[in-house]
């Protein structure tokens, strides 16, 4: 049987971060932490639908979420002259919206909102300021541990939980035997580097249930 709407809604997070090669170091462990609450992460990458538009995927991905991390560490463009892209704020502020101004089961929403250093967010997103956004310096040792702190503070579970460091080595013990199984099934490097995101999710969610 299919769970209802807001079933579903409660479980669902939306990620909002870089999708270049560079941010995998950092979506890999964002994602396996989600899947290790018994979430499910909801990102554009996920969704095979080419003739949809990018926005209205989005925010069909927002709206069927209660739950948002938003990584805004990229903030600084890396050339001189380079445009600074203004999606990943744009998205936040789409979520933001949608929270404030929307009824029902859409007012419980909650957002992480991540950055590479302390404050950086708010000398480029001033009108962040007051929100308790958490900081990775681009580690993803660090990354878990923000993630892990902000889904007790959020969920608000009183049952006992993993430490970010459990999770860590949940995570690594992935990685090795994600790397080894893959390469013996005849995945290159590149086939790994180009995975499709629905793919290594459901990898992830197979190795949980299996280790546990």
């Amino acid at each position: 049987m299919r769970p209802e709407p807001h079933q579903e809604f409660n479980k669902n997070v939306f990620i909002n971060c870089p999708f270049d090669s560079e941010y995998n170091s950092l979506l890999q462990p964002i994602l396996f932490t989600i899947l290790y609450f018994g979430f499910t992460p909801q990102i554009a990458s996920q969704t095979v639908d080419s003739g949809e538009q990018r926005i209205t995927k989005i925010l069909s991905l927002i709206l069927k979420s209660k739950y948002s991390i938003h990584d805004l560490s990229r903030i600084r463009s890396e050339k001189r002259g380079e445009l600074y892209r203004l999606n990943i704020p744009f998205e936040l502020g789409l979520d933001y919206g949608c929270r404030c101004t929307a009824r029902g089961h859409l007012r419980r929403k909650k957002f992480l909102v991540l950055g590479e250093k302390p404050h950086d967010y708010k000398k480029a997103l001033s009108d962040l300021a007051g929100i308790d956004a958490k900081t990775h310096m681009n580690n993803p040792e660090k990354l878990i541990l923000a993630l892990r702190n902000w889904f007790i503070e959020s969920v608000h579970s009183n049952k006992a939980t993993d430490s970010a460091s459990v999770i860590w080595y949940k995570f690594s013990d992935f990685k090795d035997d994600f790397d080894k199984q893959r390469k013996s099934e005849g995945f290159s490097k590149e086939d790994l580097k180009m995975m499709p995101v629905r793919e290594y999710i459901s990898f992830i969610r197979a190795w949980i249930s299996n280790n546990k």
